[in-house]
C-alpha cells in the first residue's frame, strides 16, 4: 500500500496501545519482526519505540494481543491520506 516515492516518516501508520487494556503479556514484542515495539522497564509496559519501522498496511500484531489493546488507523483513512500525500508530492516543484 505504501508508495516508494513517499518518505516513510510521512505515512501515519503504526500501532497505538491502550494501556487500560494492556496486560503486559509481551506477545506483541515476540511477534513483531520489525522492532516497532519495546518493553519499558520503568513503566512496566510495551511501548511503540520505532513507529516508522512498522510495515505500512500490516496490523498482524492486533490479532496476537490477547487483551485487544493494540489498534491502528482506519484503512480507509490511510488510503485517503496516501492519496493526498501522493498528490502533494506530485505538485512540488523539482529542485536540482
Amino acid at each position: 500500500m505504501a508508495n516508494a516515492s513517499l518518505p516513510r516518516e510521512m505515512i501515519p501508520w503504526f500501532p497505538s496501545i491502550n494501556y487500560e487494556l494492556c496486560k503486559g503479556s509481551k506477545e506483541c514484542l515476540a511477534f513483531c519482526p520489525n522492532n516497532v515495539l519495546a518493553w519499558d522497564e520503568a513503566g512496566a509496559r510495551t511501548v511503540v519505540a520505532n513507529p516508522y519501522n512498522c510495515t505500512v498496511g500490516c496490523s498482524n500484531c492486533v490479532r496476537i494481543c490477547p487483551s485487544q489493546a493494540i489498534t491502528f488507523p482506519d484503512m480507509e483513512e490511510l488510503a485517503a491520506t496516501l492519496k493526498r500525500l501522493r498528490s502533494e508530492m506530485q505538485q512540488k516543484p523539482v529542485v536540482g
